[in-house]
């Protein structure tokens, strides 16, 4: 194992696993897909409403400072326009509950979601915890407090 090796224990937890273990799609690949889990074979996602899919997965990082970060499927969102709900999900590295996909439906027409089709992709970056310092003031900076679009639309 390299430095850049990061050690992920897996445990499978639905039947859609049984075919498909969880593995990159290519070597270049960043993230594996995550399957939706269904307790049916599909449930259909009205426009604006979202889901909550379990991923028939929970995991261990072993590899110390490193999170997992679930992100939409670029195709299912361009295409589908079904998307992680929040933007970003987070797996902190002591969680070892069943991964779970919030999805929200861009779309304006409904869209079926089918067990075991992917749904997102997860993938695992380094994650720190600041040291947090309280003070009474902050250092000035050239933008000061400035706040959204405060550095122009160019």
């Amino acid at each position: 194992m390299s430095e850049k090796d990061i050690e992920v224990k897996i445990k499978y937890l639905h039947p859609a696993w049984d075919e498909a273990k969880l593995a990159y799609a290519t070597s270049f690949s960043a993230g594996v897909d995550l399957r939706a889990c269904l307790e049916t074979s599909q449930i259909c996602i009205q426009p604006g409403h979202r889901l909550t899919a379990p991923s028939g997965l929970a995991i261990e990082i072993v590899t110390p400072g490193i999170a997992g970060f679930v992100f939409s499927r670029s195709g299912l969102g361009t295409k589908q326009g079904l998307v992680v709900s929040q933007g970003v999900g987070v797996i902190d590295p002591d969680y070892r509950g069943e991964i779970i996909v919030s999805l929200l439906n861009t779309s304006q027409t409904p869209k079926t979601i089918f067990s075991g089709q992917r749904i997102a992709q997860l993938i695992f970056m380094p994650a720190y915890q600041a040291r947090l310092v309280p003070v009474s003031e902050l250092t000035p900076s050239g933008r000061g407090h400035g706040g959204f679009g405060h550095t122009g639309e160019d």
